[in-house]
């Protein structure tokens, strides 16, 4: 049995094993990582050995943080890649190569059942109704979207809402508000199995599943970066944030909103938080627009769009898709059951 695992922005682990009794055994682990002394991979692989099969990768790795003392270097993995890599190789765990991937392009609808497709698509996924995904949003109507756990009146002054003729809506993921009109934004979700992230840590499971649209703006000319825990970001400031809900039935929702081109005006005025939200941005003035993206690329949005969607075609087995008329009909059902409800939207007061 054998299984890979390329450590984001680090080295390449290689385990080979097999499993005898319900045990591992003939473990070898190699790469092309560095390590020092050179005796620690004997010390490696023998703390591996003889590990119950359906030990987790955190089981996994405290084994071998177990075995080494403080000399022991590992530059480029650490105990915990390894840890993956043997679940790969068990089938417990996967990795990118092992799906195929649905790519859903924009579909302009109303953003709240945007909202409402992210609760309905990873339970779809969960049951291996469908593949797992890439979709684009596209929506006709400008709204706040408040994180899961945020208070509506911290967050949001209602009046100007009120006023700028923007809703404010609730979604299932954590984190912070996002300022949507009309093609300010670009924002996508990306749902996977569980075992795409098995013994990631949250933070680690970021930095995993944004590290594909950090190549696919280098395609477009902008140098980003992920910075912990949920942003993306380049020299001229912060580009968008991530969020993440994980699902008990097996699947991992991932969604990244992205500036294109916001009115800065008009979101001071929405959001209480927009002096800090446009400061990591990049931007001193509020009399400017938020354009990271438009002003590094020089791109139109819609082309903006297509570059990112190339460059994940390119780096994965892909299938275009669309949405059946049964979520589109269950996404529209919680639209109206929860997400429209005010009951949901100031749970948070």
């Amino acid at each position: 049995m054998r299984g890979e695992y390329k450590v984001p922005g680090g080295k390449l682990v290689v385990v080979e094993l097999e499993v005898v009794d319900g045990r591992l055994a003939d473990v070898h682990v190699s790469g092309d990582f560095f390590l020092e002394p050179d005796s620690a991979l004997e010390d490696i692989d023998a703390a591996l050995t003889g590990m119950p099969a359906d030990t987790k990768a955190d089981g996994l790795a405290a084994a071998i943080e177990g075995a080494l003392d403080e000399s022991v270097a590992l530059i480029g993995f650490s105990p915990q890649a390894v840890g993956i890599a043997v679940r790969r190789a068990l089938g417990r765990a996967t990795g990118w190569a092992d799906h195929t991937f649905d790519v859903i392009g924009p579909q302009v609808m109303d953003p709240v059942m945007h909202m409402a497709l992210d609760e309905v698509l990873p339970q779809e996924v969960a049951a291996g109704r469908r593949n797992p995904l890439l979709r684009i949003w596209d929506w006709d109507a400008s709204v706040v979207v408040i994180g899961s756990f945020q208070s509506v009146r911290n967050e949001v002054d209602e009046d100007a809402a009120r006023h700028h003729d923007i809703r404010i809506a609730r979604r299932i993921s954590g984190g912070g508000a996002m300022f949507m009109e009309p093609g300010n934004c670009i924002t996508y979700s990306l749902v996977v199995p569980t075992s795409l992230v098995e013994g990631l840590t949250f933070e680690q499971s970021y930095a995993f599943l944004d590290d594909w649209v950090l190549g696919a703006l280098a395609d477009v000319g902008i140098s980003a970066r992920y910075v912990p825990l949920n942003d993306i970001a380049s020299d001229a400031g912060k580009i968008g944030g991530a969020a993440q809900k994980r699902f008990a039935a097996g699947a991992v929702l991932h969604h990244v909103t992205m500036a294109y081109d916001i009115d800065a005006d008009k979101m001071m005025q929405v959001l209480r938080t927009g002096r800090e939200k446009l400061s990591d941005k990049g931007t001193k003035s509020a009399n400017k627009r938020v354009d990271p993206m438009r002003s590094q690329t020089g791109m139109a949005r819609d082309a903006v769009i297509e570059a990112l969607l190339a460059h994940f075609r390119g780096r994965y087995d892909t299938v275009d898709s669309g949405y059946t008329d049964a979520e589109l009909a269950a996404a529209r059902e919680l639209t109206e059951t929860k997400f429209l409800t005010p009951e949901w939207t100031h749970r948070v007061p």
